[in-house]
């Protein structure tokens, strides 16, 4: 592992801003998708990241960004309940981050392991992979040309790409595909030419929803285990016990503050983001201050007016190329929880899980409670959870978690 303190000032600044070019596609990605200011994510990751810094005690060198886990959630909710509505959904996906840190100080990581187990947590995530893929293929079908050179470009990067070139396939294939866009006349510069250098992004407050909360509050799944799991991956590559010192509740609640400060300003929820722990990993440089650094770099990248502009101006087909992958990446995700953590799907409790899950959560369905609505992975989440309470076990699995 690289000595930290052989780093100066500038080499400092040169590789937070290098951290932030990697996790640059992915953060702005999200908003685009959903229909957010770009702006406002490239803030909310900064100021985000710095709040979790600040919960623990600067000692996690994690950088968080646009959780895709809330795409579906995202679009969905908005069209139900307004973007101010579904923001305060989201603020109350930063409480349940809240929640869990507490039960882990109190019961510790293994409650939750057992509330949230992987027969739970695989097909959710194989859900909100799923539940967008028609918008995928509808927006990558308005100019399939665009789509497929972003695709293969990303798809290219990711497979062959060489040191830090390979951890930033997202971003290779929107600057390829507007590379592309440019030259078969299709982009319009006058917004950017109009567009100041510096402009506030545009903030959204959000405005009290019981539904859009409840609409929300059970995606939350998916990402608190995801999150426990990233915490696990940078102790490997930081050589540290994070989960110790400062421990497992704080990076949580770090991560839940991140995401309500991020909703009541209109950005998108926060995540831990594996592309900068592999930048980490690939650098050796685990010093926290960088990240901090890469933190700051992106609070002044979105109050560049003409930047935001420029976000605005990528084709929406470009988009859709990268979320066919983007999307089914996100399923298999859910698959491989299900793989490694060897879930006998011949066990029809588990069988019957995961079915309803898929079933209900891919088929739109939705259940109303006098003016309440809940739907779509919410409510399969809510279902799943329910069910693996409820159901008994076989006496052998009983039997080996005694």
């Amino acid at each position: 592992m690289k000595n930290n303190k052989d780093l100066g000032p500038i080499q400092k600044t040169v590789v937070g801003a290098q951290f932030l070019f990697v996790a640059f596609g992915a953060t702005v990605l999200v908003p685009l998708l959903v229909g957010l200011d770009p702006s406002v994510a490239l803030f909310t990751a900064g100021v985000g990241t710095l709040i979790f810094h600040l919960v623990t005690k600067g000692k996690v060198p994690i950088f968080l960004g646009s959780s895709f886990a809330f795409i579906a959630p995202i679009v969905k909710a908005t069209e139900l309940y307004g973007l101010p509505g579904t923001l305060s959904g989201l603020v109350a996906v930063g409480a349940v981050y809240g929640i869990m840190s507490a039960l882990i100080r109190l019961r510790g990581v293994g409650f939750i392991a057992r509330l949230f187990p992987p027969i739970v947590v695989g097909p959710v995530i194989m859900l909100i992979g799923l539940s967008l893929a028609s918008t995928g293929v509808d927006m990558a079908k308005e100019n399939w040309v665009l789509a497929i050179i972003a695709l293969l470009t990303t798809i290219i990067v990711s497979m062959f790409g060489k040191g830090l070139l390979r951890l930033i396939p997202i971003f290779s294939g929107i600057v390829v595909g507007y590379i592309a866009a440019i030259i078969f006349g299709l982009i319009d510069f006058q917004p950017i030419i109009d567009a100041p250098w510096l402009a506030l992004p545009a903030f959204v407050r959000p405005e009290l929803s019981w539904e859009a909360i409840i609409f929300m509050v059970p995606v939350a799944i998916a990402p608190v285990i995801e999150h426990i799991g990233d915490v696990y991956a940078i102790n490997e590559v930081a050589g540290k016990d994070f989960v110790k010192d400062p421990g497992l509740h704080r990076t949580m609640l770090g991560d839940g503050l991140a995401c309500i400060a991020a909703a009541c300003i209109g950005g998108p929820p926060v995540t831990t983001y594996s592309e900068v722990t592999g930048a980490i990993s690939l650098t050796k440089i685990t010093d926290h201050a960088v990240i901090r650094i890469a933190a700051i770099f992106g609070i002044l990248f979105s109050v560049l007016g003409k930047v935001s502009a420029l976000l605005k101006t990528i084709p929406s087909a470009i988009l859709g190329g990268i979320m066919l992958l983007l999307f089914g990446t996100i399923a298999s995700v859910g698959i491989n929880n299900l793989i490694k953590n060897k879930v006998d799907l011949s066990d029809t409790r588990n069988l019957v899980i995961a079915s309803l899950i898929l079933t209900l959560g891919i088929g739109g369905a939705e259940m109303t409670v006098g003016s309440i609505t809940i739907g779509g992975i919410g409510l399969s989440a809510l279902v799943g959870v329910i069910l693996n309470l409820i159901l008994p076990r076989s006496k052998a699995k009983a039997n080996t978690q005694d």
